[in-house]
């Protein structure tokens, strides 16, 4: 009813007006044009703002994808097809639909599309407009990472489209990976980009020219051009602007530690009384564990009351871990909680779980992020990219062009930080192994999967993928775990086509210069 006196009171006004037109030439409020728009200092930041905003919130889509891609989670919940999506990445039996998939293309583009405004519309007439330029380019990169490691030749749109571009065609592996090149050298060439004052400084919130550089590294690195990798991560070690933590390993990402010396970037929340759910944070709410499952939660585990159990660590890690540092590993036991553990500090299960057995406490989501009047919201900061992933990474590379010496150099930080014994030396699969452990839940492995695939050493996603989806687990009240059949055979674990994703059902639709990815057509 108020939509249709809405209406009669605008023909009224319209009637009243019919003659004064050049009177009500007027701006619209509301509206925006980059006419008008992307002009001050104050404008040129609040569009940038959009951007870091728009990044906090691909995380669902993001985390959850990933996690489930890789080989250290079932897909959880309560029981099969309480997700049906979720089930179908965790099995590799999706489709072009799965809205995870799709959701998480569209988020990226929108990234692209908010630092392309930015790009194209702010003058670099001040320092300070430089800087929101050379920060859109690192968003803008960061994007193009993504989406060429995981669907290999997305569209490049580098600029705001007109009405007649808007069906763009592939690109090339070599053109996306020379435009992340660009971006990310142009950002750190403007001179623009803040650094971190000190190892101990937790003051800053924005992307950096160390995060720059550990981005090139690593786009270096996936295109196997391991020397540069090595060069750009240096630039990070060297800085002397960031070191492993040193509290509690188990406190690593939890809101005791934001924005910590071993932070890269973090996507910062506040508390705002006034506008509670801006921090609405249902992805912690779904890794969280299934809480109406449990009759008994000891009090000072000190996690949030509400969970729905999904991203379940599988058997297979939990024995990765205990094969390098054993049962009372301190890393393990400070990443995941056993049945036997949990059932001996008081907790008491009521009904199965989807799992075996095994909880995830690294990630937990604490009770003391949330505030009491806002349900499943969390101020806990999100990171993105942690110095241990930098050290690994430089590892790597340097394994692969012989530096043994910084190899050892840069895994016995790792181990030492971690409790565990070191070696005289270490081969790549011991770097690849270490990688699983530490950055466990951090969404690495799945695009590294991918990419050790090349290597031919049974570390890769054809190999460690390949039996995905075959049986799902049940843990039950006693812990006792039955396995049954998930998928008839042929119809599950990662194939030759899942090397590059699919572009979704609604882009194809409506994109007809796209070609889909091989064996998803």
């Amino acid at each position: 009813m108020k939509k249709i006196y809405t209406i009669i009171s605008f023909l009224l006004l319209a009637m009243t007006f019919v003659s004064c037109n050049d009177k009500l030439d007027i701006e619209k409020h509301g509206s925006l044009s980059t006419g008008t728009f992307y002009k001050t200092d104050e404008q040129a930041g609040e569009a940038v703002a959009a951007i870091y905003y728009q990044h906090r919130d691909i995380e669902f889509y993001y985390k959850l994808l990933k996690n489930l891609f890789s080989d250290d989670f079932w897909a959880g919940g309560s029981a099969r097809n309480d997700n049906p999506d979720l089930e179908a990445m965790n099995e590799f039996t999706f489709d072009t639909s799965n809205s995870y998939i799709e959701n998480l293309f569209t988020s990226y583009y929108q990234i692209i599309y908010k630092a392309n405004m930015v790009i194209a519309n702010v003058e670099p007439d001040d320092n300070y407009k430089q800087q929101m330029i050379a920060e859109a380019k690192i968003f803008r990169a960061w994007s193009y990472f993504e989406l060429t490691s995981m669907w290999g030749n997305p569209p490049l749109v580098d600029h705001p489209l007109e009405a007649s571009e808007y069906t763009q065609p592939n690109s090339t592996p070599e053109k996306l990976w020379a435009f992340v090149e660009k971006d990310l050298t142009d950002a750190i060439n403007s001179g623009r980009l803040v650094s971190k004052s000190s190892v101990d400084d937790n003051t800053n919130y924005r992307v950096t020219k160390e995060l720059a550089y550990a981005l090139l590294g690593k786009a270096y690195l996936w295109q196997g051009k391991y020397q540069e990798a090595t060069e750009a991560f240096e630039k990070v070690i060297n800085s002397g602007l960031y070191k492993l933590y040193e509290g509690n390993y188990g406190d690593v990402l939890t809101s005791s530690n934001r924005n910590g010396c071993e932070s890269l970037f973090e996507s910062n929340r506040v508390e705002d009384v006034n506008n509670e759910y801006d921090n609405s944070n249902y992805y912690s709410l779904m890794i969280n564990w299934r809480m109406d499952h449990i009759s008994n939660m000891p009090s000072d585990f000190g996690l949030y009351a509400s969970g729905y159990g999904f991203c379940s660590p599988r058997k297979s890690l939990y024995d990765a871990f205990v094969a390098e540092e054993g049962p009372d590993g301190y890393r393990l036991n400070q990443t995941i909680k056993t049945y036997d553990q949990l059932v001996a500090k008081g907790l008491k299960f009521s009904q199965p779980i989807y799992g075996e057995g095994y909880f995830d406490w690294k990630l937990r989501y604490e009770a003391k992020d949330c505030p009491a009047s806002a349900w499943g919201c969390n101020t806990n900061t999100l990171r993105w990219m942690r110095y241990s992933e930098v050290l690994l990474c430089a590892a790597e590379a340097y394994s692969r062009i012989g530096n043994q010496t910084k190899v050892k150099e840069y895994m016995d930080m790792i181990r030492n930080r971690a409790h565990v014994s070191l070696k005289p030396s270490y081969t790549l699969a011991d770097i690849k192994n270490e990688k699983r452990l530490e950055l466990f839940g951090e969404c690495v492995r799945y695009q590294d999967l991918l990419r050790w695939d090349k290597d031919n050493d049974g570390t890769g996603a054809g190999t460690m993928l390949a039996d995905q989806g075959k049986v799902y687990p049940m843990m039950q009240v006693d812990g006792s775990v039955n396995y049954y059949t998930a998928n008839s055979e042929g119809k599950y674990g990662f194939k030759t086509r899942n090397t590059l994703l699919p572009y979704p059902f609604k882009e194809i639709s409506q994109n007809t210069a796209i070609h889909q990815n091989a064996g998803w057509e």
